[in-house]
């Protein structure tokens, strides 16, 4: 049974056998009713959370509570690649559009293509705002597969006629979004400039 729990823990992301059975050992040390509350907790996020419909963020309705909010920007869409993008872009406080999150980046090597991420659902909603849309911000880490995916949406969003822009590079080349400071990451989205003047530079 400690070795069964052991193997469940050591799945997660960044949980090694050993941190796992250290996990397992403080667990039986507590008081049931908290080891119960913590399962419970687990099961009610895998069973009752769900992903927006309209930007693909977790959530407990049909959709989001940012793209419900009244007070968000619905002509500015921001594209990330997960969730941690989403909470790092909102700890600056300087951006209040909408989003959408792509669930990864184009990575060939990986053997994932846009057929594999929420590329699609992001042209049609594209499609569809047009006349109200005045931006798309590609908000992606400066990776090679990051900027394989900017060129791949730039191309596929250019003929909407809505501007595309990227954020400033003040985030290091090879940075992950969720890594970079408050300051830096805020000031990259402010500073932002149109794709098709840096890829024409």
């Amino acid at each position: 049974m400690l070795q069964a729990a052991v193997e469940e823990f050591s799945r997660l992301p960044g949980i090694g056998k050993k941190t796992a059975l250290r996990l397992v050992l403080f667990l039986l040390k507590q008081e049931p009713d908290s080891v119960a509350r913590f399962s419970e907790a687990i099961a009610r996020l895998r069973r009752e959370v769900v992903y927006c419909s309209q930007c693909f963020n977790i959530s407990d309705q049909e959709t989001c509570e940012i793209c419900r909010s009244p007070r968000r920007d619905t002509s500015i869409i921001c594209v990330v690649e997960d969730l941690r993008d989403v909470i790092a872009i909102e700890n600056t406080g300087q951006y209040h559009g909408l989003y959408h999150i792509l669930g990864g980046v184009i990575s060939p090597i990986e053997g994932i293509g846009p057929s594999d991420l929420n590329i699609e659902p992001l042209l049609v909603r594209a499609a569809a705002q047009s006349d109200t849309l005045k931006e798309i911000i590609l908000a992606l880490s400066t990776t090679m597969e990051g900027d394989t995916t900017n060129f791949y949406l730039f191309r596929k969003l250019n003929p909407l006629g809505i501007t595309v822009s990227v954020i400033a590079r003040g985030i290091s080349i090879g940075n992950e979004i969720e890594y970079a400071d408050e300051v830096t990451l805020g000031r990259s989205i402010l500073n932002r400039t149109t794709y098709e003047n840096l890829i024409s530079k």
